[in-house]
């Protein structure tokens, strides 16, 4: 598919207002999405697992203009209270996708949105949040359109979500979402996510995630300066081959269910997440003394007990703790007796695999 196929030729009807609410959730990415080519295209493919618990809940109320606008029309609720320093986001998010969505400026939207967890925190907040208003933008476009097929919904919304936020393209559908060309990987596309098409060992299923809150405070650098920084970075082509490198390796991984290979590729590659932003000019470092402690009790636990608790990092100094649901006893009492004292006023996040996105 292009992009073309995604600008819609007619809507068969009319629709004069409305009110749509989505839940989507937040994702993890094993193989890391770090670097991006214009019109939010992806340097690297990635994978993540979708979340279940951390999500976003947006509500778009919408009503037809008596006459077209020369802008977007629109004003956004925060948690309930209007958030001035969102709204340059959702202007970019609509100027881009207005070519698709020819609609936007017929419409006033009334945006409410909310998270289950801290904004800005290293939780890919734009991800969820992204994938949501995405996913109610297109409930009105198939309201204009309700022959519209379920598949090409989801794909489409997909692909709307990436022109906000790369990583809310995951955040469609769930359980194991895979982004970005790769040679290995039937129909993968760097234009929206797909659903991991091979097999999956049963041990995946219901895998966890304790998100441990070290620091709840905004990042000092944003992601879309961190991924430009890669245009110009030393180690940019050899990191992009890893992950190419890396999900296919993951294939068998997957099949197999060896958790000590996932755990391998799983942790090198949040540590080379970090490593280029620590090498880019200027550089940067997200991770804190807490972050580091930590990753050093996973691995002392992991020795000592027989598990195979693992973590993993996004842009942020947070710790995503990840483990087979049937170790999930011993791994918490774990979190509980010796992680938890490092997360920020012992705030932490006990998540799991999600199915995806939810119209409520």
């Amino acid at each position: 598919m292009t992009d073309k196929d995604f600008i819609p030729s007619t809507y068969t009807t009319d629709k004069t207002e409305g009110k749509v609410t989505y839940k989507s959730p937040s994702n993890i990415a094993l193989v890391k999405y770090w670097g991006k080519k214009e019109h939010q295209i992806p340097a690297n493919p990635s994978i993540s697992f979708t979340l279940d618990i951390c999500a976003t809940t947006t509500t778009v109320s919408y009503k037809k203009l008596k006459n077209k606008a020369s802008d977007f029309s629109f004003e956004l609720l925060f948690e309930g209270k209007p958030k001035e320093d969102f709204k340059p986001k959702i202007s970019t998010f609509l100027k881009r996708t207005e070519p698709y969505l020819p609609f936007l400026k017929a419409y006033h939207f009334t945006i409410e949105t909310s998270n289950s967890f801290p904004h800005s925190s290293g939780i890919a907040s734009s991800a969820s949040g992204m994938s949501a208003l995405a996913l109610c933008l297109m409930e009105l476009e198939r309201e204009l359109n309700p022959n519209m097929d379920s598949d090409f919904f989801k794909r489409k919304a997909s692909f709307l979500a990436r022109l906000g936020s790369g990583s809310a393209c995951r955040s469609i559908k769930g359980d194991l979402m895979q982004w970005g060309a790769h040679k290995d990987t039937l129909n993968s596309s760097d234009l929206f996510a797909i659903k991991y098409p091979y097999k999956v060992h049963p041990v995946f299923k219901n895998y966890q995630d304790t998100i441990l809150l070290v620091d709840k405070g905004s990042k000092q650098v944003s992601s879309s300066l961190g991924h430009n920084l890669m245009h110009d970075h030393p180690f940019a082509e050899q990191r992009f081959d890893q992950a190419h490198k890396n999900l296919t390796k993951l294939k068998r991984i997957f099949e197999e269910g060896n958790l000590l290979e996932f755990i391998k590729i799983v942790e090198s590659e949040a540590l080379t997440l970090h490593a280029m932003m620590m090498t880019s000019m200027p550089y940067f470092i997200l991770i804190k003394p807490n972050t580091l402690e930590i990753i050093n009790k996973i691995w002392d636990f992991r020795a000592s007990s027989n598990t195979h608790v693992s973590f993993t990092l996004d842009a942020g100094a947070n710790v995503h703790v990840l483990y087979p649901e049937n170790e999930k006893e011993k791994v918490y009492q774990f979190i509980s007796n010796e992680l938890v004292a490092y997360c920020e006023n012992g705030q932490y996040i006990c998540d799991q695999i999600g199915k995806g996105a939810k119209k409520l």
